[in-house]
């Protein structure tokens, strides 16, 4: 998105101007190529990566069910449409943007929009929320996803002022 475009539509949202720099939140590249990284369990619609991220992902998937860990694809890629639309979805049930930004990261900056972040669930638990933190997966993530490359994003008191998101893994090269 060209910065004069990414100004407009955050002054329109009422994301501060200084957003990216005061939160550390670096601009991210979208994604140019995506495959499917299989199904979201709660909607069977694909989670799309970009292909070494799906590819680290399949990986880690496989080695997890070898320890009969069962990790579970929530959402992948994200556009920095329906990134606008989930904070406009927000605003509109009656949100305070500095509340949303507490647990969604401003379009443009969103690690979804890489291709390589993927929201990660369990059998018993595929919601968004602090709760996986208590999963055997999630405790399997801990120990195993740097060696395929993934890292949890958001950790409990992270720079970047973005609520703990257990769930929420990027990978990187």
């Amino acid at each position: 998105m060209p910065p004069r475009a990414r100004r407009r539509l955050w002054k329109r949202l009422g994301i501060p101007a200084d957003y990216a720099r005061t939160r550390h939140m670096p601009l991210q590249r979208v994604a140019r190529s995506l495959v499917s990284a299989g199904p979201a369990a709660d909607d069977g619609k694909p989670v799309r990566l970009t292909p070494r991220a799906a590819a680290a992902w399949r990986r880690m998937r496989a080695a997890a069910a070898a320890d009969d860990v069962n990790l579970l694809p929530l959402s992948g890629y994200r556009s920095l449409a329906r990134q606008t639309r989930i904070i406009r979805q927000k605003l509109r049930a009656g949100q305070a943007i500095a509340d949303i930004l507490r647990l969604v990261a401003a379009p443009g900056c969103s690690e979804h929009h890489t291709g390589r972040a993927i929201d990660i669930g369990s059998p018993d638990n595929q919601q968004l929320d602090e709760d996986f933190a208590m999963t055997a997966e999630f405790r399997w993530l801990r120990k195993h996803a740097a060696r395929f490359g993934f890292r949890l994003s958001y950790p409990r008191g992270n720079r970047h002022h973005i609520g703990y998101e257990p769930w929420h893994w990027c990978w990187r090269a």
